[in-house]
């Protein structure tokens, strides 16, 4: 699993948000057919094939990266003291499937970001 840290672009710099690739067809169809995947296997075109794919892998990372800040926000929220209901660093560890370690990591990095240190809260 990936060290939390906001997503940086070439050189350091602050990412480009990269708009989501279209999708094809109803993700739901997938599930029926595992052969199909964005429809890329219908692309002959190498060319073509090459540029949708690579659309799709910087999509992923894109939201892969969003996905990561919003789970770290929830787990500083979750462990936020001042809740009568917080949460331990294990128990958030459970629950997302972390180690303890990541867990802490991961609220350390979300109270960064709602601090207004990050990209999520932009």
């Amino acid at each position: 699993m990936p060290e939390p840290h906001p997503a940086q672009g070439p050189h350091g710099t602050a990412p480009r948000r990269l708009k989501p690739a279209p999708l094809l067809f109803e993700p739901t169809a997938a599930v029926a057919d595992e052969a199909h995947f964005f429809d890329l296997e219908s692309i002959e075109d190498p060319r073509e094939l090459l540029s949708r794919s690579t659309e799709l892998v910087l999509a992923f990372r894109a939201a892969t990266d969003r996905a990561m800040e919003f789970q770290a926000m929830a787990a500083a929220q979750l462990a936020d003291p001042r809740r009568f209901d917080r949460l331990t660093p294990a128990v958030i560890a459970e629950r997302a499937e972390w180690t303890e370690d990541y867990a802490k990591k991961m609220v350390e990095f979300g109270r960064e970001l709602m601090r207004g240190g990050g990209d999520a809260t932009d």
